[in-house]
Formats: structure tokens, sequence, C-alpha cells
């Protein structure tokens, strides 16, 4: 039977996971669960969540994984990267310049609803190891990982 691209790359109703048995661990769930153990650690050094998964409309766009709030008033847009292994650098290392730039396009876009623009900065965090085993996976927050031009 022939499909056409759209069709292929709109996957199952309901998302990729969709499809999945409860139990099977998908790329989507990874990143829910690395988001989630981003969250926790920014929270608890006192960052306040605004809000998550902010999308630009239309094709072509970015994304912004968390958008939080310092406890000095700076706006922070949080890029989440999970890794199982330091392999090809790690999670940091996955950020490539053209990610950078939609994230950034993402800011700008998430930035137009404010008359006056706060102080903003880009984070990364980072969650390496297993999620399967707890007791292995390590976060690390890089402040100011990169700037806007």
């Amino acid at each position: 039977m022939w499909f056409s691209r759209k069709q292929v790359a709109k996957g199952p109703p309901g998302g990729a996971d969709a499809a999945a048995p409860p139990g099977q661990i998908t790329t989507k769930r990874l990143g829910d669960a690395a988001e989630s153990l981003a969250l926790a650690h920014l929270v608890r050094a006192g960052m306040k969540l605004v809000e998550s998964n902010y999308r630009t409309p239309g094709r072509g766009g970015g994304e912004v994984d968390l958008v939080m709030r310092a406890p000095d008033g700076t706006l922070v847009f949080v890029e989440v990267r999970q890794r199982r292994s330091m392999g090809h650098g790690g999670a940091a290392a996955s950020i490539s310049a053209v990610k950078q730039r939609r994230i950034i396009f993402a800011a700008r876009h998430y930035l137009m609803r404010f008359a006056s623009l706060p102080p903003c900065r880009f984070d990364v965090v980072t969650v390496q190891g297993g999620l399967d085993a707890p007791d292995t996976v390590a976060v690390e927050w890089l402040r100011g990982a990169f700037e806007a031009d």
C-alpha cells in the first residue's frame, strides 16, 4: 500500500508513544522522564516553572523544553538532553548549532508576548546514564550554555 510522507510522518493517533505497549521504553518516554528529572532538579535549586514544551506554531519552528523563572527574575529557556552513555560526547555535545538556532527562534517567539523584555538566558540540563537504573543517572545544569546572536 502506498502512503504519502505526511501520513507516514504523522504516525499513529495520539503520537508515536500511543502504539507502544505500557512497559516498553520509547524515546518519547525517555525524553519525558529526563524532563521530569531536570524539572525536579531546577525546582530544588529555586527555579519556578513558567511553561513546558513551548512550541512555535507551524512547521520548521522550534521548541523550548522548559521555560523557568530564576529567583532574580531572569526568564530561563532550558533545553533538556538525555543520553545513556558518553559516546559521541554525551548529552551536552548533542546540542548542535542548528538545534541552538531553533531554541533561540522559539524563545524569540515566546518573548513577543511581553511589552518589555525581561532578562533572559539559555541553559541546558543534561541527564546522563540509564534512566532504568536511577543510581547511575547524573543530572548536570549548565547555566548560560549558549547565547542568542
